[in-house]
């Protein structure tokens, strides 16, 4: 594997795409270093390119920084290590008119695979934290039967789960991965648009991330309640995230605007992530509450969590339409907004 020293590799002509099409990225780089010159300042003009380049190294660099604390199960290590690997691979997806997707999207699917494997055990400690709350909200009298064990003994962590995640961080598949993305950033594989200025290129990719929010925002809120809404906020909730990292890996460039983006998508997500949290911790109770009428225990206090998770998923939707009209009115420059 080669050194992460975050310095900006040297850009070489595009492989695998025609002769023209190579000609019209060099003379566009060109072009951007001659407008550097003119400036006559002593460091190049950024392009759309260098800015995208340099958000994807600081998400490989926080990969590689946290593989330590990871196989040492330091607290919050695997979260943080699945978080840099979401906003890589939502980078790579917002940004294919920059970077070569034939090179780039093996690289997006195996991302996906890592961020799958360390969110296994992460979920359910989310869950279990989420169901021990509830349980402490509620009165000693309405804890009716061994409630907290039986909550103990579902939540217990698979065994040898911990030494199943440093078995894949030792594999030849994470191994080729994070070879895979050294090879891009040492010799990344650019598209004649990464070296454009970043105003017009960031801005079109954050238009584009925006459509797709608005889409599933409206079809979400047009659902019918239940199974079908449900999934739909789900949907719309990835569709926000996406928006939220590709706006982050533009802020360089577009400051406030980016910023804007950021802040609307991140309070959009945070709603509709409560929303879905709600979901999947109805689903565990109704599995705990079985599990405990099979035993001949009282599934009264199942019921009552279940209806209060019930209630939470109920204020979020009620929150969305005012939260979604707030993101309309702060959409990027020049997006459609659902009508």
């Amino acid at each position: 594997m080669s050194p992460r020293n975050g310095q900006e590799p040297c850009r070489k002509n595009l492989s695998g795409h025609k002769k023209k099409s190579a000609r019209k990225g060099e003379s566009a780089h060109k072009g951007a270093s001659g407008r550097a010159a003119r400036r006559g300042s002593g460091a190049p003009v950024p392009t759309a390119g260098d800015t995208v380049l340099a958000y994807l190294r600081e998400q490989v660099r926080a990969i590689v920084a946290l593989d330590p604390a990871v196989r040492r199960e330091l607290p919050d290590a695997v979260h943080r290590m699945r978080v840099a690997t979401r906003r890589l691979r939502g980078a790579l997806r917002s940004y294919r008119r920059l970077l070569d997707r034939t090179a780039t999207d093996p690289a997006v699917a195996e991302l996906a695979w890592l961020a799958g494997e360390l969110g296994i055990d992460r979920d359910r400690e989310v869950l279990t934290a989420r169901i021990a709350d509830g349980l402490a909200a509620l009165p000693r009298e309405l804890c009716v039967g061994p409630v907290p064990t039986r909550v103990r003994t579902w939540s217990r962590p698979r065994r040898g789960a911990a030494r199943h995640l440093t078995t894949v961080l030792d594999g030849h598949r994470y191994l080729t991965l994070l070879d895979t993305l050294d090879r891009l950033l040492a010799d990344p594989p650019l598209c004649p648009a990464a070296a454009r200025a970043p105003e017009k290129e960031l801005l079109r990719a954050l238009r584009k991330d925006f459509r797709r929010l608005s889409g599933r925002m409206r079809r979400a809120l047009d659902a019918s309640p239940g199974p079908e809404r449900d999934q739909a906020l789900h949907e719309a909730r990835k569709a926000a995230k996406r928006l939220r990292y590709g706006a982050e890996a533009a802020r360089p460039a577009l400051g406030r605007t980016a910023a804007r983006c950021v802040r609307r998508a991140t309070a959009l997500q945070e709603v509709l992530g409560d929303h879905h949290d709600s979901v999947v911790t109805r689903a565990a109770l109704r599995d705990l509450a079985d599990r405990a009428y099979a035993a001949g225990e009282n599934a009264f206090t199942y019921g009552l969590l279940y209806g209060r998770q019930e209630a939470l998923a109920t204020a979020c939707e009620e929150r969305l339409p005012r939260l979604w009209k707030k993101a309309e009115k702060q959409a990027p420059p020049g997006a459609k907004v659902s009508g």
